[in-house]
């Protein structure tokens, strides 16, 4: 049996069409209940967190649903970052944690992400198992009856309990005051929390995205489209720009001259750091196949390592438990620090870089300059009416081997598809931005003309 729900990041598409619709939802809530009531005595507990999507509540009350109807009992904490949710279902010593979010994609989208107890997301075979639950019909005769059905309550706490979490990863030693700092929460989970906790550490703090009406999550704000948190942190001559995604659990950075700075520069940054106070296990930093040649230059410099796995940061996190590792990360921002949080999570890891920025007395963008010098990357993104397994393509498998051919030693091609959208992404790296750009072109026309 292959995963048919669960794709890179848990299940994701368009709110009320194929795999994610209120039926899904029931049937994994009850499956993870029934799932976790063979581990314990006391009714399963499951912490319930959302993004800010108008659907959300569609699938929040379906999950409830089907938890109590399995004889859960569910913690509802409304709109929080993912993060927040791992965190939560750890320290509340809840069986299980669910998050409702499509993370970066548009409104219309969502998503259900699941947490075992541990407070990390589930390995495939985990999901493997409960899609077969979901589709065991025998379940609707395991559920309780009376007394033994099960109860919702909503945690009022949650918020507050998760603002100090992130507070305490930030060096007990140092303040914020004096940092003015602007901050995009994406008009997503974050909206609250992140300007609180920049707050309660003493910055001046603008906050921006942070109006959510349950369509305008994403939309052209936060870590997908970071123009407007530039601009801003331009206009009221900040310190430094902090822009989230709609679930919170990805991170880019904006410089005081309002320059991006995204995942492989912060990784950079606080891998270097790492090494030199030899915090870094096994000198070695876990990311993807889609982190740049830079960054393994910058970290070779420092005589460390650099190990590469599948895009998703749950593979990252996998590879670092692993090998007993603990720091890693994503290109597009996910951020792992995993002596402090069990996901990647977008104000911890920024909270790691404004302290490198305090203790040292220098801007962001001197600091990223001197760690990590830029190698041209461009990615394409090619909306296919199917997927077709690249194998069975056999013209963009010839484009790839002549872009590889002409780039030689200098640079890399990497085509895959993408694990939440129906899309054909084509990444080239190489010195020559025309030059780049041009050859991921000729592969993305290859594929358009094969898959018409």
């Amino acid at each position: 049996m292959t995963r048919q729900l669960f794709g890179t990041d848990g299940v994701r598409g368009r709110a009320n069409r194929g795999n994610m619709t209120p039926e899904v939802a029931f049937r994994l809530g009850s499956a993870l209940t029934y799932q976790a009531r063979s581990r314990v005595s006391h009714p399963p507990r499951v912490v319930i967190g959302k993004d800010t999507r108008v659907s959300g509540y569609v699938f929040e009350h379906a999950l409830c649903a089907g938890i109590c109807a399995m004889g859960g009992r569910v913690m509802l904490t409304g709109p929080l970052p993912t993060p927040a949710i791992a965190q939560l279902t750890h320290s509340m010593r809840a069986e299980a944690g669910i998050v409702i979010s499509a993370s970066h994609n548009p409104y219309y989208d969502n998503g259900l992400k699941v947490f075992g107890p541990d407070g990390f997301k589930l390995p495939d075979s985990s999901e493997l198992e409960l899609e077969r639950l979901m589709q065991d019909d025998s379940l609707v005769e395991a559920r309780p009856t009376g007394m033994k059905v099960g109860t919702a309550e909503r945690i009022d706490s949650a918020w507050g309990r998760y603002v100090q979490f992130v507070k305490s990863t930030f060096p007990s030693d140092l303040t914020l005051d004096g940092l003015r700092i602007v901050v995009d929460a994406a008009h997503g989970a974050a909206y609250r929390v992140a300007p609180n906790v920049l707050t309660e550490l003493g910055a001046d703090v603008h906050a921006i995205g942070v109006r959510p009406n349950g369509k305008n999550i994403n939309d052209d704000c936060g870590a997908v489209h970071p123009q407007n948190c530039e601009n801003q942190v331009r206009r009221r001559k900040a310190d430094v720009g902090i822009a989230l995604d709609g679930d919170a659990d990805r991170v880019i950075l904006i410089d005081e001259k309002g320059q991006e700075v995204n995942g492989d520069a912060i990784i950079a940054l606080c891998a270097t750091r790492m090494l030199r106070s030899r915090t870094l296990r096994k000198r070695t930093v876990v990311t993807t196949v889609m982190s740049s040649i830079g960054l393994e230059h910058a970290l070779t410099r420092e005589r460390g390592k650099l190990m590469r796995v599948g895009v998703g940061d749950r593979y990252v996190v996998e590879a670092m438990r692993k090998h007993g590792l603990n720091f890693g990360g994503e290109q597009s921002g996910h951020l792992v620090f995993l002596d402090c949080q069990t996901t990647g999570d977008g104000m911890v890891a920024a909270l790691q870089v404004l302290a490198i920025l305090l203790r040292e007395q220098r801007p962001l963008s001197e600091l990223v300059a001197e760690v990590i010098e830029p190698v041209p990357q461009v990615l394409v993104n090619v909306e296919l009416p199917e997927r077709r397994p690249l194998e069975d393509m056999p013209r963009t498998r010839e484009a790839m081997a002549a872009a590889e051919a002409d780039l030689g030693n200098d640079g890399r091609v990497l085509v895959r598809w993408s694990g939440t959208e129906p899309k054909l992404r084509v990444m080239v790296e190489g010195p020559q931005a025309r030059r780049i750009k041009r050859i991921a072109g000729q592969i993305a026309d290859a594929a358009k003309g094969e898959v018409p």
